[in-house]
């Protein structure tokens, strides 16, 4: 049995997400994670909310709330939305919580005794509108490198390229729009990446196996223009951590905060003591997850995010691990994605355009949404959501294919046999034939999983499907039980095996329908198929089973144009 340590980039804290953002990290790391607990693994999968900076109190303001009142209701939110979606979290963490604190206080400590933190006194931008000031995303401006019109200070979200905020040409600040700004004097931390520059080099240059975006990406931070630049880990504002050595004051760091993307990632590692916490383990059950020294050398540690991620997961994030001198554990694996546009557009939460989460369940069950994000995934490169499409993918698939095939089955073997699977007859050249097929088919599903290749893994549990249909078709019981009904006994027995098989493994990609299945064929018999052959053994003759409900409903013509037209606008 492995043991595989899965985390998903942490959702920020101010808004419901999009469809984009979930089929970019937390919606595969499921699949990874069903898979694996299917195939008996030892699983944690951790996610949290991400709390601080600016974003957060921003919020808050708009709301009306204190800014920790806000977050705890906004966790509570997003908690909610992630079950109904079927996340499978054994920990939705937050980034505000004691035991992140520590930790993140605790890896500033460490990396100072190792010399790879700088105080630096710097000017930074402050609006005179705002009384504060700007940290670099809250300013606003024209891209120097691409020329899109609203690149942050810190990044360009068109092009990726890093800034500052004095490249920008014309800034603003993104909380008022005045460009009443002036640049004032203050003093702030910085992480020493470009010591680590060789390390981090040499680390990723063994990492062979890793996504070409993911690996191009840390390439670049690399070695573009002047390499990899030291990185600010401090910030003048109120929400955050306390900016602390270990548990010692920092002089001249009173009333600053650390950077939110210096705690975040660090929440992972802490999200995995607020699990301890919250299910009465000790710190030895969360730190055999974490410390090589204390049990995490055979764990594979696999990441999921979004390219706009990437840097922080291979750069800034590794840093700290390696930087601290300490037994962590190091992720094995990145699995990163392109972007999921819509319609024509991009999806942008700062805009309001798009699918929310919260919005699309309204409209459909999760499942729905599930298999057409991952079926349709931003691997290679960036793809894109439409009604048509979202239509033609859910018809076809669920309704006509899966849906189709247990509804036939179920209700031909009412009619003919009762609601029991019948006992007669044996499987022949035909069901030799399925099997042997199913068995490459299965071998070859496992294989993508394995490898997170998302869109075949769905592409095989696909073909899977229309095996069992075309076996079907072909075998056709309601014509063999006229002449020979003990063959269409046995033809509907492996049918009814089948759907038992399919519910098992389609419960990465569709949970709730699988579950269904199950509940249909009276079992909790979720063995994986090792044996495929066993596997169209597993309910015995005689075994009860009901017809189900209809497992997906089409959608018509008339709720795919009243979807388009209702979303086309802008979310308030």
């Amino acid at each position: 049995m492995a043991r595989i340590l899965i985390t998903s980039a942490i959702p920020y804290i101010n808004g419901i997400k999009h469809l984009g953002n979930l089929v970019g990290s937390q919606l595969p790391a499921d699949l990874y994670a069903r898979y694996n607990r299917g195939r008996g693994n030892e699983v944690m999968f951790l996610c949290a909310t991400d709390e601080h900076g600016t974003p957060a109190e921003l919020a808050a303001t708009k709301a009306g709330k204190p800014v920790d009142e806000f977050c705890a209701e906004m966790h509570g939110i997003q908690t909610d939305i992630a079950n109904r979606f079927g996340l499978s979290f054994d920990q939705f963490g937050r980034s505000s919580s004691p035991q992140n604190h520590k930790l993140t206080q605790h890896f500033a400590g460490k990396l100072a005794e190792a010399g790879l933190i700088r105080e630096v006194n710097e000017k930074q931008v402050y609006s005179n509108a705002d009384g504060r000031f700007l940290p670099d995303r809250y300013i606003e401006g024209t891209c120097p490198n691409c020329g899109y019109d609203k690149a942050r200070g810190d990044q360009c979200e068109n092009c990726t390229k890093q800034l500052d905020p004095t490249d920008l040409i014309d800034p603003r600040s993104a909380v008022s729009g005045s460009t009443d700004l002036e640049v004032r004097d203050t003093k702030h931390l910085y992480l020493c990446q470009s010591k680590m520059k060789d390390t981090l080099d040499t680390w990723i240059d063994g990492k062979a196996d890793w996504p070409v975006l993911t690996t191009s990406i840390a390439k670049k931070w690399l070695h573009d223009g002047d390499g990899l630049q030291d990185r600010g880990i401090t910030r003048d504002l109120d929400w955050g951590i306390p900016v602390k050595k270990g548990d010692q004051d920092w002089p001249g760091m009173e009333g600053k905060v650390f950077y939110v993307w210096f705690d975040a990632p660090i929440e992972y590692i802490a999200c995995a003591g607020e699990w301890a916490e919250a299910n009465g383990k000790t710190d030895a059950d969360w730190e055999r997850w974490w410390r090589t020294d204390k049990g995490a050398d055979d764990v594979k540690y696999v990441q999921f995010m979004g390219k706009d991620n990437v840097p922080f997961h291979t750069l800034s994030f590794p840093s700290t691990i390696m930087g601290s001198n300490e037994p962590w554990k190091l992720v094995d694996y990145i699995k990163s994605f392109n972007y999921l546009n819509y319609d024509g557009g991009q999806f942008s939460t700062s805009q309001g355009r798009g699918v929310f989460m919260d919005q699309a369940l309204d409209i459909l069950p999760a499942d729905y949404w599930r298999w057409w994000l991952l079926s349709h995934a931003p691997e290679s490169s960036d793809s894109e959501f439409t009604w048509d499409n979202f239509q033609q993918s859910v018809n076809k698939d669920l309704a006509d294919v899966l849906g189709n095939f247990v509804s036939r089955i179920t209700k031909f073997c009412r009619s003919k046999f009762g609601e029991s699977v019948p006992g007669e007859g044996e499987y022949g050249e035909q069901e030799q034939v399925l099997i042997a097929d199913l068995t490459i088919r299965i071998r070859a599903y496992e294989a993508h999983m394995d490898a997170m290749e998302v869109r075949k893994s769905a592409q095989e549990l696909r073909a899977i499907w229309v095996a069992g249909n075309e076996y079907l078709q072909s075998a056709a019981p309601w014509s063999t039980f006229k002449t020979d009904p003990a063959k269409a006994a046995a033809q509907v027995r492996l049918g009814l095996n089948l759907i038992r098989l399919y519910a098992v493994l389609s419960a990465p990609f569709i949970p709730t329908a699988s579950a269904s299945m199950l509940s249909a064929m009276n079992t909790l018999d979720t063995s994986w198929p090792e044996d495929v052959q066993v596997a169209l053994n597993a309910l015995p003759a005689g075994h009860d089973f009901k017809v189900p409900d209809v497992l997906f409903a089409k959608i018509t013509d008339e709720q795919s144009e009243e979807w388009q037209a209702r979303f086309s606008g802008t979310r308030y």
